[in-house]
């Protein structure tokens, strides 16, 4: 999939219509607790900036659902976008209205502008075709660099790319690289971790990988789903009783690729859900009656290492363990720590897995974190995302 970038485009004095996802999480007096995604659109902007661009910059924030809410301005955002450019960054009252029309009309180059939540209009997520035209008649050429929400087809992601050039910023391009050749030009071995709550959030993932990998890694909760299957005892362990048929055909599918579907052969089981609960390590076989897995054990651990030493392509999606408490985030930190100190390819998909490494401290020695948590999903399972289909190809 090779796409346009902002490089591949004239953008000197014209207005740039860029997609960004702001959707960043605040305290409760409104300040700005993690800017990692702003962070992640400036070198686009700067990018444009340093071309002689008029940027005009649109996001949403939260779930307003249409309606005006305070809370959900991204007057925080435009105050973080100031200080990060080191220039006045104009915030629009509206997004389509008066305000946006007379901020964006005379613009000279190099001027930033930001209009307001797209959300505030109830248009943007049904991909209204009069409100994408009228967003789309405040720029000449629309720059898709949203990673986070380019699996939804609305207006601002997809729907003005009808009236405008549509090429992708840097984000997206990195991400459409960094996951697509590990998809579908790997170094081999090509090894996955999937891990997460439910077998049901990732079974395309899951069938798509097997067309690909040497190796899937499966842990955390929907581990038990397939010990079940396997006839095993899970105590009280997560499991989806409506999905152990596709765990069995999973497990087949993956014998006859040759690919190595590999199970944890021990976990950590606890007598409750939370975070100080009495626990032990046990073989997958000997789980007991009243106990439920919380995160994979050593010997589990030990496994996965010699597997994932040995890889040149390693992709990870989804937590081991319950990483949310530190007693049962060891197995999640162990292999990021091993995934890190590795020399192959590194992808991890975003959301959980995302926080995970973050929280491990091993963010710095990946290859590449997704921006994307449902989007990332998406991409592995081989969809077609909207917010990148709609751009033009090379």
């Amino acid at each position: 999939m090779s796409k346009k970038t902002i490089r591949d485009i004239d953008v000197s004095g014209k207005k740039v219509l860029v997609r960004c996802d702001f959707n960043v999480p605040q305290d409760e007096n409104g300040n700005i607790t993690d800017n990692r995604r702003i962070l992640g659109a400036i070198p686009t902007i700067k990018y444009l900036i340093d071309h002689n661009a008029k940027v005009i910059l649109c996001s949403h924030l939260g779930r307003p659902k249409g309606e005006v809410k305070k809370e959900f301005s991204l007057a925080p955002v435009q105050k973080e976008l100031s200080k990060e450019l080191g220039i006045e960054v104009k915030l629009a009252d509206d997004i389509v209205g008066e305000s946006a029309k007379k901020l964006t009309q005379d613009m000279k180059e190099k001027e930033v502008v930001l209009l307001e939540n797209v959300r505030f209009d109830k248009r943007e997520e049904q991909n209204d075709r009069e409100f994408s035209k009228e967003l789309a008649s405040l720029a000449e050429i629309y720059v898709n660099d949203a990673f986070g929400t380019a699996h939804r087809a609305h207006s601002s992601t997809a729907g003005v790319a009808e009236f405008l050039p549509a090429v992708s910023g840097f984000l997206i391009e990195k991400e459409i690289k960094f996951l697509g050749e590990a998809l579908n030009n790997p170094k081999r071995p090509f090894v996955s971790i999937i891990g997460g709550k439910k077998v049901s959030d990732k079974i395309s993932v899951i069938n798509n990988l097997l067309e690909k990998v040497d190796t899937l890694l499966i842990g955390g909760g929907m581990a038990y789903t397939f010990f079940k299957a396997e006839g095993l005892n899970i105590g009280s362990s997560l499991c989806e009783d409506d999905k152990l048929d596709l765990a069995k055909e999973l497990i087949e599918k993956a014998k006859k690729k040759n690919v190595k579907l590999l199970l944890p052969i021990d976990v950590v089981v606890a007598k409750e859900f939370s975070s100080d609960a009495e626990s032990k390590v046990v073989k997958v076989d000997e789980i007991e009656d009243g106990w439920e897995g919380m995160d994979i054990g050593p010997e589990t651990i030990k496994q996965f290492e010699e597997i994932l030493k040995n890889a040149k392509t390693i992709m990870w999606n989804g937590p081991l363990g319950v990483f949310e408490f530190d007693k049962f985030a060891k197995g999640t930190n162990e292999i990021a720590k091993i995934i890190g100190n590795t020399d192959a390819i590194t992808v991890i998909g975003g959301g959980d897995s995302a926080a995970a490494i973050e929280k491990a401290g091993m963010a710095d020695k990946m290859t590449h974190i997704s921006t994307g948590g449902g989007a990332s999903l998406e991409f592995l399972e081989g969809k077609n995302l909207p917010g990148i289909s709609c751009l033009q190809d090379k």
